[in-house]
Formats: structure tokens, C-alpha cells, sequence
């Protein structure tokens, strides 16, 4: 069985870092892309970031580019979001995805319908 279990949430000030972590087990991790979403209260769920299968390329939504990163350890089945200088706006459960239909998918995608497998979520609270 498939599991993606998220960690590395927490509450933090505005300006201040969090570095989310994903851990992939019950399926090879490696050839396929993984993302992240977020979900505020009230809103629907949105595109973060991606991470083709080898790692060498990404993808990231505007309201996040120069912020936050995506990488992955495929030799430790894991994918990470290290989110620096961030506001009050990125309040949200976080939910990592896993595109476990792209068997070494060329690209990556920020459609949540491409995702199959998704985690529990993880919350980040950011205080202003």
C-alpha cells in the first residue's frame, strides 16, 4: 500500500523558514514526479510545486518562486519543500502529491488531477 506522509509543519513567524519533508514507502519513489499543494481555510486547493522524476527540473507557482524550493532524495524515497521568508498568506495545510501514472514523465505538472497518491497534509501557520 501506498502511503506519502508529510512532516516538518509547525508555527512560524513572518520572515521565517520551514523546511517540509515527505516520505514516500509501499512503492518505488524514483520515476515519478512529485508535487506540492497547499489548502487555506475557505479556499480551494492549490499548485505549490513539482519535481520531475530525476530531480532536474522544477516547477513553481508564481505566489512561491524565490521562496520556496522543491528537491528530492530518491535514494531516501523523499521529497522536500524548504519554504524561507515566508508571510502570513501561506497559511495552509500542505499536501504532498505523487504522479505515480508518469512513469519517467518527461514534464511536470501543476494540474492536482495528475496526482493519484496525496498524503494527510501538514499544517503551517505563519504569524504576522
Amino acid at each position: 500500500q501506498v502511503q506519502l506522509v508529510e512532516s516538518g509543519g509547525g508555527l512560524v513567524q513572518a520572515g521565517g523558514s520551514l523546511r517540509l519533508s515527505c516520505a514516500a514507502s509501499g512503492r518505488t519513489f524514483s520515476p515519478y514526479a512529485m508535487g506540492w499543494f497547499r489548502q487555506a481555510p475557505g479556499k480551494e486547493r492549490e499548485f505549490v510545486a513539482a519535481i520531475r522524476w530525476s530531480g532536474s527540473s522544477t516547477f513553481s507557482a508564481d505566489s512561491v518562486k524565490g521562496r520556496f524550493t522543491i528537491s528530492r532524495d530518491n535514494a531516501k524515497n523523499t521529497v522536500f519543500l524548504q519554504m524561507n521568508s515566508l508571510k502570513p498568506d501561506d497559511t495552509a495545510v500542505y499536501y504532498c502529491a505523487a504522479d505515480f501514472s508518469g512513469y519517467y514523465r518527461h514534464y511536470v505538472t501543476k494540474l492536482a488531477q495528475q496526482y493519484d497518491s496525496w498524503g494527510q497534509g501538514t499544517q503551517v501557520t505563519v504569524s504576522s
